[in-house]
């Protein structure tokens, strides 16, 4: 692992309006090598490195849960993205989707929810 800090952070904007990101490091692994990012409200979210590339995310319907995060699939001027929600703060991610003019497209947190999202893509 190898793990650069960049003081002072880049700041750049990004979304419509514009929010100021703060890039503070870049951290490389090497395969099968893992990092766990954590929160002050006890939040765990694991990426591995993998020699043909990486799993982004826990199990989105097993660990994520376990952590205290909710994976939502959102979608926003034809891109679409993985978010990962910390339980509890579903209204404050609402607002942040409605003002960013981003759409809600399916929770992956249960069985039920990874099954209706795999039927809406093979159809």
């Amino acid at each position: 692992m190898d793990l650069t800090e960049i003081d002072p952070p880049r700041v750049f904007k990004v979304g419509e309006p514009s929010l100021s990101l703060r890039h503070c490091a870049d951290l490389e692994l090497a395969p099968d090598e893992q990092v766990t990012l954590t929160s002050e409200s006890g939040t765990e979210f694991d990426i591995v490195r993998k020699s043909w590339g990486y799993y982004g995310t826990p199990s989105l319907n097993r660990r994520l849960p376990d952590h205290g995060l909710r994976p939502a699939l959102a979608l926003s001027r034809g891109a679409m993205y993985l978010l990962l929600v910390e339980a509890g703060n579903e209204d404050e991610f609402a607002a942040y989707l409605d003002g960013q003019s981003m759409e809600l497209v399916a929770w992956l947190d249960t069985d039920e929810a990874i099954t209706d999202a795999a039927e809406k893509l093979r159809s």
